[in-house]
């Protein structure tokens, strides 16, 4: 693995914020400042097929990447805002209702948030309501 593959790894596992690509490659920067951006998405591709990180998929957003340990996702349909939940894991139990091997699964609950809420019903949200 290289220098930036390793540092992208890093990056990633330490985050707890769904980084996009672009997120990624700013962050790097910080290290390694004449990094490219091409060289962050071929990383990004390859830690994702070697098995290392998890690429996030939203549609209608840009792919974010996050670290391995067991977790869901609670996504925002509005702002697609992207929140980890700790839900019990459910391989077993799939296992048993589809009666073929899982290899894993990527478990997304579409929800809208509190400011998307507020938004839809025409209220201020947070934010506005400060200023």
């Amino acid at each position: 693995m290289t220098k930036y593959g390793k540092k992208i790894r890093e990056i990633v596992e330490t985050s707890r914020c769904h980084l996009t690509a672009e997120q990624v490659f700013e962050v790097l920067r910080q290290t390694y400042p004449t990094v490219v951006l091409a060289t962050v998405y071929n990383n990004l591709n390859r830690l994702c097929e070697a098995g290392l990180i998890r690429r996030v998929s939203v549609e209608g957003q840009p792919d974010r990447y996050d670290r391995l340990a067991r977790h869901d996702h609670l996504v925002c349909r509005g702002c697609g805002k992207l929140l980890d939940i700790h839900l019990s894991d459910l391989t077993e139990q799939l296992q048993r209702q589809v009666d073929i091997p899982i290899l894993s699964y990527d478990l997304k609950l579409m929800y809208l948030c509190e400011e998307c809420q507020k938004r839809k019903h025409g209220e201020p949200s947070r934010k506005e309501a400060k200023t």
